[in-house]
């Protein structure tokens, strides 16, 4: 998603795979086997996507997006519907919550309060902060400090928080990027949603990124890059394979997160993409 946060309103490795295990049980997903998934990984859609079709339909792009087959919606905006609105339009749809776009400033101070509520109600434990800058290294330490303290604060109410990546997050200040640099002073229960296209973007290598932070990419931006606008997974440039090797062995990933943001006709490509996955065995 290539957003600033404020334009749209809207985990250290567990002890042994048994502990990892219970703890995705006791929080409603996919159970992780000892170096392997024990199932697929789910498909949820970014609804950024759809940005304009939901602004003037969100029930009915929730009831497409269901019946193409995708199991969960990671949310950009609410469109000027309450919590509990949400949530019956995702029950109706047999869908749920994987994840929300939620602004910087929406977990900052007391915000962080109504905004857990908030997702409490629609049935997400992953709050993703989708953009956020910083002019010095410094700045981005003390980003990441808060962020340890965030996953502290959310803890528990079986919630975790993230940071969703962006090309800018690939500069480097003082020869370290703000990717590593934040990554690399967060806990390991902060989720680290590298979006594979942005990454590109900022000129890394998307697997590269990855392996530097086992078990961090609980929830992942699977976009299409160096293809056209057009291109959906599969028909672009990225080393799938090894991205889906990676999430599915040392990233417990929870949700492959499909978003794509040039489509001249979004719901069509939401299609194709469905389609796609189904081809290389991820549904």
């Amino acid at each position: 998603m290539n957003y600033i946060s404020n334009s749209t309103v809207t985990r250290r490795e567990f002890l042994g795979a048994v502990g990892a295990a219970g703890v995705a049980f006791g929080l409603g997903l996919p159970r992780v086997g000892q170096g392997a998934q024990t199932a697929k990984i789910p498909i949820g859609l970014e609804l950024y996507t759809l940005r304009e079709e939901c602004k003037t339909n969100l029930p009915g792009m929730l009831s497409a997006v269901s019946k193409i087959g995708y199991k969960g919606v990671e949310f950009a905006g609410y469109h000027g519907h309450s919590a509990k609105e949400l949530r019956k339009m995702l029950d109706d749809n047999g869908i749920v919550a994987c994840g929300t776009h939620t602004p910087y400033e929406s977990v900052l101070g007391d915000k962080i309060k109504e905004t857990v509520e908030f997702n409490q109600t629609i049935g997400n434990k992953f709050l993703i902060v989708p953009s956020m800058t910083a002019k010095t290294k410094q700045e981005w330490l003390d980003k990441a400090k808060l962020f340890n303290e965030l996953a502290d604060k959310v803890k528990g109410d079986h919630m975790w928080v993230g940071y969703h990546s962006h090309a800018h997050d690939f500069e480097k200040f003082e020869g370290v990027t703000s990717w590593d640099i934040f990554a690399g002073n967060t806990k390991q229960e902060v989720i680290l949603q590298l979006d594979t296209s942005n990454c590109a973007d900022g000129g890394a290598d998307p697997v590269a990124v990855l392996k530097k932070y086992p078990g961090r990419t609980r929830s992942i931006h699977i976009k299409p890059h160096g293809a056209g606008p057009e291109a959906v997974i599969g028909e672009d440039k990225l080393d799938w394979n090894a991205i889906f090797a990676f999430c599915e062995s040392k990233g417990k990933t929870q949700w492959y997160v499909v978003e794509h943001e040039t489509s001249s006709d979004p719901l069509d490509t939401v299609k194709r993409t469905y389609t796609a996955l189904q081809k290389l065995g991820k549904v």
